[in-house]
């Protein structure tokens, strides 16, 4: 692989990634906050790439003045063109993954493995819930309000919550939404039980919305043993996926 090639799969990349970042492809790498510092970085790298082209491309330019010609030696030394190891054409495959291949988001795969943020372990104070009949609130914020206060700014309100299915040790389904710090690579699952109108018969991965109040109901997480608070639902109904779908 010669100077030329790096700087063209290089252009390739910088390519990928600022698609990425201007499409909502760059919602299931990372958070949508990182979304101007992904397309600068893109950016650069497609900069980075033209620049090297033009560097390794300039003396092929034909040029208007003459220069003196130059020995068999000093041709042979200066024109030799210099090759990097050939496993540097294996840059090509997140090329590819990312012009060719959109993986899915962290769904049921992920939330199976891995024990749930949500531990009660402390007391925290939380704003009132806005205004509204159902409220609409986050899969986190009813979890951390239910087990961090045991419901007390939730009282008997009716809450409304997206999430996707997944079926649970015990066979029933559960309510989870993964949460990311920073990018897919650290995102854990918040896991709500159901009670009530569970829905049933969905497969995993089925995005619903489901609408109930708060229960004082705590269960476990078989992975890692925190306690997993529960939703009384009333209603639910299937929703197709969201844009973001990460909390």
């Amino acid at each position: 692989m010669n100077r030329q090639a790096q700087a063209v799969i290089l252009l390739l990349f910088g390519g990928a990634v600022v698609r990425a970042g201007v499409t909502d492809l760059h919602l299931r790498y990372v958070k949508a906050g990182l979304q101007p510092f992904l397309v600068a970085a893109g950016l650069a790298l497609v900069a980075a790439a033209v620049m090297t082209l033009w560097y390794e491309l300039r003396p092929l330019l034909p040029r208007r003045v003459s220069t003196p010609a130059r020995s068999v030696t000093e041709v042979s030394a200066d024109d030799h063109t210099h090759h990097e190891p050939r496993v540097g054409w294996l840059l090509l495959l997140p090329v590819l993954g990312l012009l060719l291949v959109a993986p899915p988001p962290l769904g049921s795969y992920s939330v199976s493995r891995a024990g749930t943020t949500v531990a009660a372990d402390g007391l925290s104070d939380y704003p009132t819930l806005p205004p509204g009949d159902p409220v609409r609130i986050t899969v986190l914020d009813y979890a951390s309000r239910a087990l961090f206060e045991a419901g007390e700014s939730i009282g008997d309100r009716r809450v409304q919550l997206t999430g996707f299915v997944v079926t649970g040790p015990d066979g029933q389904p559960i309510l989870a939404r993964m949460v990311l710090s920073c990018c897919a690579a650290d995102g854990r699952p918040v896991k709500l039980g159901l009670t009530g109108q569970v829905p049933a018969g969905l497969p995993d991965d089925t995005w619903v919305e489901v609408v109930g109040r708060y229960t004082d109901r705590i269960g476990r997480d078989p992975v890692n043993d925190a306690e997993i608070p529960f939703v009384d639902v009333e209603t639910w109904r299937e929703v197709p996926a969201p844009k973001q779908p990460y909390e």
